[in-house]
């Protein structure tokens, strides 16, 4: 097949020919959709790991349908593949996609963004210089109907401006056990952090996008708190919008049962996602304006309550995967923009920043402050010797 290139999206040419780089959990599990036949648009022609083990465990899944490499610089200059899938621990994100938009590839990549703000702000940079190539951000949470729904009524539902939010997600329950399987988790330096970088960039994903930012936060991180770890595994965050609305952000790895419930209050509604369903309160005028016209102190504004309805079913990460291919291929929109994930990415590091300095800190907020604190942190991390951004590792799995 002729290579696809940047410059040639939207010609309708054949399919992209894709290279994984890291095959841990997430890369093996894109893997298997693209062999099963679930990516139509797309075909595996490469997969990169420094493990020998996980090489050999590629090659059985993949027996002669993709080359199999050692890095991931090795399949970038291969010029086996017009696109690449970054699925490798969280500090080598933006150096891969940098050298990969280099060397004229496309590039989905798994969340998050990277580590911090300033190392994601260089990658965007690289992709805003390449503009013909492709860049998505594996956010497959975008695509659940829920959500979809949740953001089409906070933003266009003539429901009026944010009040407040509430999110409770502690539905990530961890052991000992998942911690101890690689000497890269829950580290400053291997993970560069703990449940807000490995488990909520989805979730914080998802609070910016269908709620926008917030403008000041204030954060408490309680590192190890329940597990044998040195970063966070117990969260609470508060934070402020532009327009003096109000959040909350709870997570925690140690909670079981755990929750997940996101609530938004609205001028004229009240929107809940709960268990897979949404429901909505609806006021028949708007808070503020009952507020200031009703006579009787203890009148409550009236308003019905009903289930809302999300078409469809969410296609998850094959979803971004097909819109991605369809990207270069025929110039249709991509689910997730690879430049959006700073802005999740954002508010993890203004939470992490406000618990280390123990006050609020507005946003944006000073991200060579950020760098420097999180590097003292680094410095004294249990794997300081074992991953850094220049050696485009796959050690471990998500």
């Amino acid at each position: 097949m002729e290579k696809v290139t940047g410059s040639e999206k939207g010609t309708g040419r054949e399919k992209v020919r894709l290279g994984i780089i890291g095959y841990g959990n997430m890369g093996s599990g894109h893997a298997k959709n693209i062999l099963a036949g679930r990516t139509p648009d797309i075909e595996l022609a490469a997969i990169a790991d420094v493990s020998p083990a996980r090489r050999d465990a590629a090659r059985s899944a993949a027996p002669g349908s993709a080359r199999i490499l050692g890095d991931g610089g090795e399949l970038i200059e291969s010029g086996l593949c017009d696109a690449v899938l970054i699925a490798v621990p969280h500090y080598q994100h933006p150096p891969l996609a940098i050298k990969a938009f280099g060397a004229g590839l496309h590039v989905m990549c798994e969340k998050p963004a990277g580590v911090y703000t300033k190392q994601v702000r260089e990658m965007n940079a690289a992709a805003a210089a390449h503009p013909e190539l492709a860049f998505g951000m594996m956010f497959n949470q975008r695509t659940n109907p829920v959500y979809g729904k949740m953001r089409e009524m906070a933003a266009g539902g003539g429901f009026g401006a944010i009040k407040r939010v509430n999110w409770i997600v502690t539905d990530w329950y961890r052991t000992q056990s998942y911690y101890d399987s690689g000497a890269w988790r829950a580290t400053w330096n291997g993970e560069g952090g703990g449940v807000l970088l490995n488990q909520c960039p989805h979730n914080l994903d998802l609070l910016q996008w269908i709620c926008g930012m917030p403008s000041k936060m204030r954060a408490f991180c309680h590192n190890g708190k329940w597990h044998d770890i040195e970063v966070e595994d117990d969260v609470t965050a508060y934070f402020e919008y532009p327009n003096g609305a109000t959040g909350v952000f709870v997570t925690s790895t140690a909670d079981a049962p755990g929750t997940n419930r996101f609530e938004i209050t609205l001028e004229r509604a009240k929107i809940v996602s709960e268990n897979g369903s949404l429901a909505l309160w609806e006021l028949e005028v708007s808070e503020r304006e009952f507020c200031r016209a009703e006579a009787n102190g203890f009148a409550k504004p009236p308003m019905r309550e009903r289930a809302v309805g999300a078409d469809g079913e969410g296609e998850g990460h094959v979803g971004i995967l097909n819109a991605f291919a369809e990207n270069i291929l025929r110039g249709e929109p991509l689910v997730a923009d690879g430049s959006e994930g700073i802005n999740g990415l954002t508010l993890s590091n203004a939470m992490h920043l406000s618990s280390w300095l123990d006050r609020a800190v507005d946003i944006p907020f000073d991200e060579e402050l950020f760098l420097s604190e999180l590097n003292k942190r680094r410095a004294a991390s249990r794997n300081k010797d074992r991953v850094s951004e220049a050696t485009f590792d796959t050690e471990g799995t998500y």
